[in-house]
């Protein structure tokens, strides 16, 4: 078992290095001149090359991606006497360091990832994320909780009354929702209940999961906000839950022991639930989670559409802005997620089923 684990964190780590080289190359060749933005109209040659000297943009690209490695590592090197150094790590920029071992003139530490700062709001983007994140994990949350239910009681249905018009109006929904764009369904939603039925719904075409109350009184939760969104992003998993519960109840109510517990006279419901859904449940479940994984990376047209402050808002409008710490940040940190929920999957995998270990 710990051998499987280790080949698991060995894979996960192989995957992040490489992304992590991939997103630094790629932005450092991107057109556009991030000086140059923070400076607008004032840009001129002294100015523009005294911000890429503090930005470390005057160094060779290699010197760069040795320094953005050194960033991100938890250890790394400290030059205690250059303090303009691009390796150099200040109060001001990282979390509390911890000194292993000083030769010469250089530490190693132990530190928190340094993500840099923001060109534009001189923001750690570790702070921005911690900011966008919250409201992201929530609206991915409450979709998926969405999608399940909703999903699996259609899929249900579809099962028990296979052929009839149950089943063909589910199988007609569940095509159009794995069919319709992210984006379009977004804005069909919002303005058919936000604009359209807007005062009987009551809902926000926009808005944000904290809302600021008229009477001064500071932030409130405005649960109103989340309706939308939520409802757009779990239409495709939901859709795709519907056709996977549908099968798998299938395969599960054609089995020898739903036969004979049905000949023994046991309930419906009880038969249904307890017995066939209980057995279905594995491939719903890796579906699930591998939905869930990707809602938390961000939804980014939803949550543009709807002005919903989380990671897909944060990525587009660093990009606008060329702010290339913070995308790259934001892409890092969706990236370590997701592998680490599909390490966390695959133990659990081995866990229940030891043939996996085998692999």
């Amino acid at each position: 078992m710990l051998r499987y684990i280790g080949k698991r964190l060995f894979y996960g780590l192989l995957v992040i290095y490489g992304v992590v080289t991939l997103v630094f190359f790629l932005f450092n060749i991107l057109p556009g001149d991030p000086a140059r933005m923070m400076l607008g109209q004032r840009a001129d040659a002294e100015s523009v090359a005294i911000i890429q000297h503090d930005l470390g943009m005057d160094k060779p690209i290699g010197t760069q991606y040795l320094g953005y490695l050194n960033d991100l590592a938890p250890i790394s090197l400290h030059n205690n006497q250059n303090k303009d150094s691009y390796w150099y790590l200040d109060k001001e920029k990282y979390a509390p360091c911890t000194t292993l071992l000083t030769i010469g003139n250089t530490s190693v530490v132990i530190k928190a990832p340094y993500l840099r700062r923001s060109y534009q709001t001189k923001r750690k983007v570790s702070d921005v994320i911690l900011t966008a994140f919250p409201q992201t994990a929530v609206l991915a949350l409450t979709a998926m909780t969405f999608a399940l239910v909703v999903g699996i009681l259609l899929g249900i249905l579809a099962a028990l009354y296979k052929d009839s018009w149950i089943d063909r109006i589910t199988l007609f929904l569940s095509t159009l929702g794995m069919s319709l764009p992210s984006f379009f369904a977004a804005i069909l939603i919002a303005w058919f209940f936000a604009y359209l039925l807007a005062d009987w719904t009551h809902l926000n075409m926009f808005g944000n999961l904290y809302s600021v109350d008229d009477y001064g009184c500071g932030e409130y939760i405005n649960l109103r906000n989340l309706i939308l969104p939520a409802l757009t992003l779990g239409i495709r998993p939901l859709a795709v839950l519907v056709q996977l519960t549908k099968s798998s109840m299938l395969e599960a109510l054609s089995q020898d022991y739903i036969r004979t517990a049905r000949a023994k006279g046991m309930s419906r419901s009880r038969l249904i639930f307890k017995h066939a859904l209980r057995n279905a449940m594995n491939p719903i479940v890796t579906s699930a989670s591998g939905w869930l994984a990707g809602l938390l990376a961000g939804a980014v047209f939803v949550e543009y559409v709807f002005d919903w402050k989380g990671m897909g808002v944060v990525i587009v409008d660093g990009m606008e802005k060329y702010d290339f710490p913070v995308v790259m940040g934001s892409i890092l940190f969706i990236c370590i997620l997701l592998v680490v929920i599909n390490i966390l999957v695959d133990i659990l995998y081995g866990i229940l089923d030891p043939r996996v270990r085998i692999q």
